[in-house]
């Protein structure tokens, strides 16, 4: 028997990062828009544990224990007295180490494929809070639409979105660490202000108003991923001059997010985007998506 369960990207359209706590982690104002490009994650019965990976990136993908899809399994069946003896395959389309939360939504997928797949029938609750003991980013991807994150992105408020927002993301050749990319944001900023989500963006979203959306989207962690990555500048500015509304890095990057008019100035972005030599590959997509489904 196997579950395949379908989990979405993100991007941030605000980013608004804390100085560092005292437990290495960071407050943050995370506005979160869930996208529809798609990883597929499988979970099928096993004698032991084995975990694959296919698609674009799927090389720089670990396969053992230490994948957060891996550790999603080993948890819930810590919890349940369960053997997480499974196989667990990942079909990869959303950009490896790309700030897109690829890792997150495979693990988010994991946990649900493998709750279906033992009959644990655990709460949503209680999915959330395995979630956010993965990561800061997990729990959205299992709950998926938009939302705002707050602590260290992990405590979600579900967000209204009133109309559908076109994207061009642009994938990097190479990537950025995380953990490097919030070391430089500590350097750049050491007087960071306490963040706090921007009411005329949350207003944006709600009211499907993609000017407003455009005029309000912020990454604070947009300088330092600049600084460790500079030629991400000639991508934004690229995308910028190809007629996108708005243009920021995704999360900690290296991936770049452009805001467009609609689906036919999105496509319009993505060919110039293409040929423009600064970037490795473009993808296009709606938002928002859902969250993790079961296939």
């Amino acid at each position: 028997m196997s579950v395949t369960v379908r989990v979405p990207a993100k991007v941030n359209v605000q980013l608004a990062v804390g100085g560092a706590r005292a437990d290495g982690f960071h407050d943050l104002a995370n506005v979160f828009l869930a996208v529809g490009l798609y990883d597929e994650v499988t979970v099928s019965e096993a004698d032991s544990f084995a975990l694959t990976c296919t698609g674009p990136g799927s090389d720089q993908v670990p396969l053992d224990r230490t994948n957060l899809a891996a550790r999603a399994a080993a948890e819930l069946g810590r919890r349940y007295g369960i053997a997480p003896d499974v196989r667990i395959h990942i079909a990869k389309d959303i950009p490896v180490a790309g700030g897109m939360a690829g890792g997150s939504a495979d693990a988010a997928g994991a946990l649900l494929a493998c709750d279906a797949l033992w009959g644990t029938n655990a709460s949503r609750e209680e999915l959330l809070d395995i979630c956010a003991e993965l990561g800061s980013d997990v729990p959205f991807s299992l709950v998926g639409g938009a939302a705002l994150g707050t602590g260290r992105g992990e405590k979600l408020e579900l967000l209204d979105v009133g109309g559908e927002f076109w994207w061009v993301f642009a994938a990097a050749d190479g990537g950025l660490s995380t953990p490097a990319v919030y070391g430089e944001f500590d350097r750049l900023s050491p007087d960071a202000p306490d963040p706090v989500a921007a009411p005329a963006l949350l207003a944006a979203l709600r009211t499907g108003d993609v000017e407003a959306l455009a005029a309000t989207v912020t990454n604070d962690l947009q300088p330092a991923a600049l600084s460790l990555f500079p030629s991400l500048k000639d991508t934004l500015e690229a995308g910028r001059s190809a007629g996108a509304l708005a243009a920021l890095v995704s999360g900690s990057g290296p991936t770049t997010a452009f805001l467009t008019a609609d689906e036919s100035a999105a496509r319009q972005v993505a060919d110039t985007l293409a040929a423009s030599g600064t970037c490795r590959s473009v993808r296009v997509a709606p938002s928002p998506a859902p969250g993790a489904t079961l296939l």
